[in-house]
């Protein structure tokens, strides 16, 4: 028993020799980077930017009118204006009035408009986010795979030379050493196939970085669990309170609420006020006297089919919004639920590989490889353990960035980071 102990130990020194630490700094430099100077970002702040002065303009009153002319003429001499004492040279100004509060309510609407844009900027950074950190643990995933590749091929080869010359005396069949070669072959495939994997998630994050697709990224360092203490109420209650999609959301539906108290007002007219001053000149026996227009228009709200359907239109589009912040609610609340499950699931996965299956996968082929070398043991069962040994190794690292994978995803699904233990 002292040996296998022994054994396992020493599987989990080469397995675990490099010190293990987060990719912390360097993977948030990333996301930062990422943020900074992605093209989709820079896009969509400047939606923002661009609603923003909309709000602005919104509720301004338009431009007044001048008007200029001459009033009662003589059409036989246009410009001689002392040939009639009703001739007159004119100049006017008028303005349109909306109605009483049209103009804050238009204004508030697009404010609810501008407010939604920039909540939707933020969510748009934490897909972001979130997909560096995927791409960066599926890039962690690849090059544990391939360290885990390499050590087993130099193995097979130590394997192949030792097949080889106990064939050459005559103590192994020439298949031993055919299969051998078969697995290697088999595992040259496998890296060039992971090497190629590498280099697609090598251009998506380079993508994500705008930065050249032949930007070479480099090897991941080890990563351990991120470890978090969190509960399904707790993550419900912070998605409610920081993920910027039921913030525009809710936004959006102020916007319908405003637009639909907006509609009742074109119930009532808009208002035109209007003066000119009309320059006279003296003409016979008339002095002159200048004089003045004022006046006050309105128009007729009549259209009332048109008026009921704007009120209809904002209803509707009211309830549209209330019912998509209910339905992303549920969404949220399934993924949160559904996230944890797999989470849990990898942690404990994770360490059921570390302190268990490991050390006896290591122990196995260890255990397999001294009787096959004292004699007394079988070709197969020593390379069945080595492919053993393989694939719980890289199983292993496969929880581990499943875990990290599902973290980010949890993050982004509730809006914020989660607190960790």
């Amino acid at each position: 028993m002292k040996f296998y102990q022994t054994v396992a130990v020493l599987v989990a020194l080469l397995i675990f020799a490099v010190p293990g630490r987060s990719p912390g700094a360097a993977l948030d430099d990333l996301v930062a980077e990422a943020l900074r100077v992605n093209p989709e970002i820079k896009a969509s702040a400047a939606r923002w930017e661009m609603f923003t002065q909309k709000a602005r303009q919104a509720g301004s009153l338009d431009d007044p009118m001048l008007m200029v002319g001459i009033d009662s003429g003589l059409i036989r001499d246009p410009f001689e204006f002392r040939g009639d004492p009703a001739t007159a040279k004119v100049i006017g100004i008028s303005q349109m009035v909306p109605f009483f509060g049209k103009r804050a309510l238009a204004r508030e609407a697009a404010t609810h408009e501008a407010a939604a844009t920039r909540w939707e900027v933020e969510e748009r950074k934490l897909e972001l986010a979130a997909m560096v950190k995927e791409t960066w643990y599926q890039l962690y995933l690849v090059d544990r795979s391939l360290t885990i590749l390499d050590r087993s091929i130099a193995n097979l080869d130590d394997l192949a030379r030792f097949t080889e010359a106990m064939y050459g005396v005559g103590q192994i069949r020439q298949a031993d050493v055919l299969r051998t070669q078969v697995e290697r072959s088999k595992m040259e495939e496998m890296r060039l196939t992971l090497r190629q994997q590498r280099r697609s998630l090598e251009i998506g994050l380079n993508t994500l970085l705008a930065r050249p697709t032949v930007t070479e990224v480099a090897v991941v360092g080890e990563v351990e669990l991120t470890p978090v203490s969190v509960d399904t109420a707790m993550l419900e209650r912070l998605a409610e309170e920081k993920r910027p999609l039921l913030r525009a959301l809710a936004a959006r539906i102020d916007k319908a609420r405003t637009e639909r108290v907006l509609a009742d007002r074109e119930f009532y007219p808009d208002f035109t006020l209007s003066f000119e001053y009309m320059q006279r000149e003296p003409s016979m026996d008339d002095p002159g006297d200048d004089m003045y227009n004022a006046s006050l228009s309105f128009n007729l709200p009549v259209q009332r089919e048109r008026r009921h359907a704007m009120v209809a239109e904002s209803e509707a589009a009211q309830r549209m919004a209330a019912e998509e912040l209910n339905m992303t609610r549920n969404t949220i609340r399934q993924a949160i639920a559904d996230l944890l499950a797999q989470l849990e699931r990898d942690r404990r996965m994770a360490g059921l590989y570390r302190e268990g299956i490991l050390p006896q996968a290591g122990a196995a082929l260890e255990s397999a490889l001294a009787a096959y070398r004292a004699g007394k043991g079988e070709f197969m069962q020593v390379l069945d353990s080595r492919m053993a040994l393989f694939k719980v190794e890289n199983d292993y690292y496969k929880a581990v960035a499943e875990h990290q994978m599902e973290l980010a995803r949890l993050e982004a699904t509730v809006g914020a980071p989660l607190p960790v233990q």
